[in-house]
């Protein structure tokens, strides 16, 4: 995080200005909150055992996700109208400028949750072009960071050995969330041409964000058996890696869904056979990193780590192995995924709720918004 002394501001007075100064050190890491919110009700609405009630709670989620969206999106823009040198700085910051992927992120996961849940209040109709607004809007800065920071980070950005995070993996891993969610999408387009290109097109950020994952993750693992654990801060954000991996399965299990009667029967076959070809390993390697990274936190949380707004991490990413297992269990027919889903997603709400309730605490006691320690 930014860690220099800041500019000093000039003193205002009012409630505007208090709201103001109060968002100065709010940086884009706070959609993990949305993100991490919206996928508590993403996953609970597919999961393969229905439960009395949880379809009224995953809705609910779902209604807290938009508020937390737009609270987040105000303050985000009260932060660039007042304090554009601090927004500067974390674009130039390596360790803050990758959390602009979550904005991305964040809106795509409430647009997909109001398609999936959210039509229940609003109409199928108005859940539809929700959605379509927030999926443009989440698909074009998803992309756009995906180029971005990159770029900032080759070209602006001074990173020293050792200093890989898995925090690099947030831009990259933004248009494999728009894969994921955007086969939703693809029954509400015309049939021919444009579901075809749609689908396709999600096809196409499934390879973009994949093979730049592949990029980056021997680097982080590199890093932590080169130079050893993550700052005890920071460890949390080892379940990052699981966003990309869960998130890819997820896709490729969505592709499958709906590539039938969209494609051509041997492509759509093709489709489900890559579903499980490809689901089943990376899912495998996704249970592995998630044992690494338990260990690591519990090994952190046994020195000392208290929370921070890395413990989000502890939501998104589960949430999609959840999804992930979800579509292996529905086309293999196995109850092993199923069971697999249900396990995951207990341990999600139960991190989701821990998270929202220390970050709840940590706004209240304005430990949140403090301005960071100095290097």
């Amino acid at each position: 995080m930014v860690t220099v002394a800041q500019p000093r501001t000039v003193p205002a007075t009012g409630a505007p200005a208090v709201r103001a100064a109060a968002v100065r050190h709010l940086g884009p890491n706070w959609y993990a909150a949305v993100m991490g919110t919206a996928i508590v009700a993403n996953a609970g609405a597919t999961l393969p055992v229905g439960f009395p009630g949880l379809r009224t709670a995953c809705t609910v989620v779902w209604a807290l996700s938009c508020v937390l969206l737009a609270a987040v999106l105000t303050a985000r823009a009260l932060h660039w109208t007042h304090h554009r040198d601090q927004a500067r700085a974390h674009l130039l910051d390596p360790a803050v400028a990758p959390f602009y992927g979550c904005l991305s992120m964040a809106l795509l996961a409430v647009g997909a949750g109001t398609l999936l849940v959210g039509q229940d209040w609003i109409g199928l109709g108005a859940a539809v072009a929700v959605d379509t607004v927030l999926f443009v809007a989440g698909t074009v800065v998803g992309l756009a960071a995906a180029v971005a920071i990159p770029y900032l980070m080759v070209v602006r950005h001074r990173i020293e050995p050792g200093q890989a995070s898995p925090v690099w993996l947030l831009p990259v891993v933004a248009p494999m969330v728009s894969a994921a969610v955007g086969p939703l999408l693809v029954p509400h387009l015309p049939a021919g041409a444009w579901q075809e290109s749609f689908l396709l097109a999600c096809y196409a950020m499934f390879g973009l964000s994949l093979l730049a994952t592949l990029v980056m993750l021997p680097v982080i693992f590199a890093r932590l058996v080169t130079a050893g654990p993550l700052p005890l801060m920071l460890t949390p954000t080892l379940f990052l890696v699981l966003g990309p991996l869960g998130q890819s399965t997820t896709a490729a299990n969505k592709f499958a869904d709906v590539a039938s009667g969209v494609l051509p029967a041997s492509y759509a076959q093709g489709f489900t056979v890559f579903a499980v070809l490809y689901g089943v390993p990376v899912m495998g390697f996704a249970l592995l990193w998630l044992a690494l990274a338990v260990a690591m936190v519990v090994r952190a949380r046994r020195r000392g780590m208290g929370f921070a707004m890395t413990w989000w991490a502890f939501t998104f990413p589960v949430g999609t192995c959840v999804t992930g297992a979800e579509g292996l269990g529905k086309h293999m027919g196995l109850a092993v995924f199923d069971g697999l889903a249900l396990v995951l997603y207990v341990a999600l709400v139960a991190a989701w709720a821990v998270a929202s309730v220390r970050t709840v605490r940590g706004l209240l006691d304005g430990r949140l918004l403090a301005p960071p320690a100095r290097a």
